[in-house]
């Protein structure tokens, strides 16, 4: 059930797709969205003895411009939530890079879901970088919207993506409150030979069964290369509305890295994707 979500508002790229989806989604389950918009100085300059005043003052004027930055992109989602009637807050940080990755992964432990957007490749920002952080730093599912999105978020059809790993199960779980009230579902499987024979996709069906949900699956041979692009024709070919699936990677200071198909579908993402770490 989600009754409290975070949406995290981009300031330096369009706040539109994670706006219009939060706030439809809210809508539609009846929940609490709080906004979170970071602002950030584009550099961080070190302190120095010399001329060590101008260099705090240039800073401290950038965190000032970044914070209006984050204002901005609230008053926008504060005009979308009023006028759709639901219940909502919404904060602004303003720090380094490295302080907001930690604060708003902190925030996101609290939620039942975060929504993000999908990093904008002609934006050159920490806006990119920060879903991907709180994807590792969150310890909950991360709803991410295509950059191109507009509209209505709902998801009657959802396509889970199952390799039968620890990392597709735990995101099966986290997006039941999807796949409870999906119209169609559709289990995607890519290689089934290298899925491990406990956990195959027909013994997935067969437990979906069980909870009265029934699927379809859907299994295709496809080179390491090209399994992103093979999910999402599938996604194409079914008018899928939600894909779920694990997310893969580790994490350094400042830094998220993400191999295969994950960073893939972080560069390429046509539907919105609901991942967990």
């Amino acid at each position: 059930m989600l009754r409290d979500l975070l949406v995290h508002i981009p300031t330096e790229r369009s706040p539109r797709p994670a706006i219009e989806a939060s706030v439809s989604l809210a809508m539609s389950v009846g929940a609490h969205l709080d906004a979170l918009a970071t602002g950030y100085a584009s550099t961080d300059v070190p302190f120095v003895a010399e001329g060590g005043a101008a260099i705090v003052a240039s800073l401290q004027l950038e965190y000032e411009r970044a914070l209006e930055r984050a204002q901005a992109a609230l008053r926008i989602f504060e005009i979308e939530a009023k006028n759709a009637r639901i219940n909502y807050g919404k904060y602004a940080l303003s720090e380094t890079t490295a302080e907001t990755a930690s604060k708003a992964g902190a925030a996101a432990r609290l939620y039942d879901l975060t929504i993000v957007s999908q990093g904008d490749p002609d934006c050159d920002t920490f806006d990119n970088q920060l879903p991907k952080e709180l994807l590792l730093q969150s310890g909950g599912p991360l709803l991410f919207i295509p950059f191109t999105f507009r509209g209505t978020f709902k998801a009657a059809r959802v396509g889970i993506c199952w390799d039968g790993s620890r990392l597709a199960a735990r995101a099966l779980r986290d997006a039941m409150p999807f796949i409870t009230e999906a119209d169609a579902l559709t289990i995607i499987t890519l290689n089934a030979s290298e899925v491990p024979s406990d956990a195959s996709p027909e013994r997935l069906l067969t437990h979906l069964a069980r909870k009265c949900l029934p699927a379809k699956a859907i299994s295709l041979q496809s080179d390491r290369g090209d399994l992103q692009a093979s999910i999402l024709s599938i996604a194409a070919d079914e008018s899928l509305d939600l894909l779920v699936m694990g997310g893969y990677g580790h994490s350094r200071f400042q830094e998220a890295v993400f191999g295969g198909v994950t960073q893939e579908m972080f560069r390429s993402m046509t539907v919105p994707v609901m991942m967990s770490h």
